[in-house]
């Protein structure tokens, strides 16, 4: 595969792309989806990506996150931070994706309407102390199953309504970590409790079979889907 730029250069995107992240999360106090849909709408992901050099060595994550908020909002961060160096969920989160992307050649629209930023943080307390082999062959199951699988109504209905799996845990009560569970197919969402479907139904502003039901999409395989 011929990578977007040179192996020299993607361990310092790996550093910039956690830094970033880390302080999107910490130090801006941001939920990972909404920042990273404001990653790719500033349209420094596709640049990133490409391995524009400004972006990939001329700056630091702080910076670079500052540059994806000024872009979007017009206002950029109240302080630029310093360079973050440790190993949080976010950096180990950051610094996976960047060698991810750069490694299978994604985009990072496509891996994430795929595979959600949150997903993969949730990652974390498995994965981090591992090879990040490890890690890219479950971004990868992840990516398969979103691909050839249906998709469940539930994230259909989410998506509908404009929340984040983090907004819908928070508008039903029921707990992050088993909504997406719901979404990625790990549990079977027609086992769930009724009460449960009722309140993630009630947050939707949908009937509760709605949120049960599959959703079929032309050129998808059978299957039960992720996020």
């Amino acid at each position: 595969m011929t990578h977007a730029y040179s192996e020299y250069y993607i361990e310092n995107a790996q550093r910039v792309l956690a830094q970033m992240l880390h302080y999107a999360v910490y130090d801006l106090k941001m939920d990972y989806d909404p920042y990273i849909l404001l990653f790719l709408q500033s349209g420094v992901a596709d640049q990133f990506e490409k391995g524009n050099p400004r972006y990939v060595v001329g700056m630091s994550g702080p910076e670079l996150a500052d540059e994806v908020i000024r872009r979007v909002t017009g206002h950029g961060c109240p302080s630029a931070g310093e360079p973050y160096y440790d190993r949080s969920d976010a950096y180990w989160t950051g610094y996976t994706l960047a060698w991810y992307q750069w490694n299978c050649g994604c985009s990072f629209r496509s891996l994430f309407s795929e595979v959600p930023c949150s997903v993969i943080a949730d990652m974390y307390s498995k994965y981090h102390e591992m090879d990040l082999l490890h890690a890219a062959d479950e971004i990868d199951r992840l990516r398969r199953l979103s691909a050839y699988g249906d998709r469940l109504g539930l994230k259909r209905r989410r998506e509908l309504a404009g929340l984040s799996q983090r907004g819908l845990a928070e508008a039903s009560g029921v707990p992050l970590r088993t909504i997406q569970q719901y979404e990625q197919g790990q549990k079977d969402i027609r086992r769930a409790a009724f009460e449960t479907v009722c309140r993630m139904a009630a947050a939707l502003h949908c009937r509760p079979e709605e949120c049960v039901e599959t959703v079929h999409y032309s050129g998808s395989s059978a299957g039960s889907s992720t996020t």
